[in-house]
């Protein structure tokens, strides 16, 4: 079973704010115990919440990197109560794409990265789905032009953040809506992942035809249906 808590607001003074979730862990442990059945393995069958064992193992998942005083400190309370606490931060992301093949690109405008792209990035890596994204995928003496160039090709999906931002940039996105739209044509296959926020049909139409007559997903929906939708759309495409 896996439960997911929203990701913690800054609070001052308080390196890890996720951490508080730990203290919820009891509640949560009761819940399977107290419902007539929950869902799990495949194609829905129930099984009695009574029958599922906690196996102590807790992943804590924070957007932020976690000094290594805190995480020993954590681990050792953890560990008295007979749980093993492991860390998903920042520098577990950066290293996971080290070594992943990255299944979709993040296309988008700068002045959106931290409102719709980031945010998006880490919620698939969370769903266990890497990731092109410019803060995880570039390191420091990195041709930008030959990385971002290679994610293009490379990467069986592209996501276009399509905002009023996106839609009004004539430099880096639309080069990158361009290289993607000519793979297409080349491949004869449908690259293109639109999520659209702030924008209309009529604004998508005028930008580009091709983008208008795509399926979209609204981010009003929220940023974890946002990512469950795309990730049911590139796990498509990796199981034909």
């Amino acid at each position: 079973m896996r439960w997911e808590v929203e990701s913690a607001p800054d609070m001052a003074g308080v390196d890890l704010p996720e951490a508080f979730a730990l203290n919820s862990i009891p509640d949560l442990l009761k819940s399977p115990a107290e419902r007539i059945g929950v869902q799990a393995g495949f194609g829905g069958e129930l099984t009695n919440g009574k029958d599922l064992i906690f196996t102590g193992q807790v992943y804590l998942y924070s957007e932020r990197p976690v000094p290594e005083a805190l995480k020993a400190r954590l681990t050792a309370e953890a560990q008295k109560v007979g749980q093993k606490l492991t860390f998903r931060s920042v520098e577990y992301m950066n290293e996971r794409n080290k070594w992943e093949k990255p299944l979709a690109f993040i296309s988008h405008d700068t002045r959106d990265k931290a409102e719709i792209a980031q945010p998006l990035a880490i919620k698939l890596l969370q769903f266990m789905c890497p990731v092109w994204y410019d803060e995880f995928s570039l390191k420091v003496g990195d041709s930008l032009r030959g990385s971002i160039e290679a994610g293009l090709k490379e990467c069986p999906k592209c996501i276009f953040l399509l905002t009023p931002n996106f839609l009004a940039n004539s430099g880096w996105s639309k080069k990158e809506y361009d290289s993607i739209f000519t793979r297409e044509l080349v491949e004869n296959q449908r690259v293109i992942l639109p999520v659209w926020h702030n924008v209309t049909a009529k604004d998508v139409y005028e930008y580009s035809p091709v983008l208008a007559d795509r399926v979209a997903v609204n981010w009003s929906l929220g940023v974890d249906e946002v990512a469950r939708r795309l990730l049911v759309s590139i796990n498509a495409q990796q199981a034909s």
